[in-house]
């Protein structure tokens, strides 16, 4: 079976290159992305398994991002894993609203990084 390939959009690149190293422990291919606007012109080319999205970034956020990827015809079934710092349970509430899968609370561990891409079908 081939490796399942994700998108990983943070604009913090020491976090979105750890998320993608824990990734390839699992054995999934991961692909940073350093913003909203670098994931967008990348997913012109790319058709993701999976994406892991930052909520909280400058300009664009990620619930705006999570928008988008839904009204988008060639994306709106890819899953979307929200990965934030912020734990309250409105905010979990409000990703899930908008049509993430699951929401990952930073720092990311293997077992909650396992957990989802399970619910994903990708592990």
């Amino acid at each position: 079976m081939a490796k399942a390939k994700v998108l990983v959009v943070d604009d913090n690149v020491s976090m979105a290159d750890a998320l993608c190293s824990m990734l390839s422990l699992l054995d999934v291919e991961a692909v940073p992305a350093y913003g909203p606007r670098p994931a967008l012109e990348m997913l012109d080319r790319v058709q993701p398994a999976a994406i892991f999205l930052d909520l909280n970034m400058p300009g664009v956020n990620g619930i705006e991002v999570l928008g988008f990827l839904k009204r988008e015809p060639r994306l709106e079934n890819v899953p979307v894993i929200v990965v934030t710092s912020d734990d309250q349970p409105e905010t979990h509430r409000r990703v899930r609203s908008a049509g993430a899968l699951d929401v990952i609370v930073k720092p990311a561990t293997l077992e909650a990084l396992e957990r989802v891409l399970k619910i994903a079908g990708l592990v």
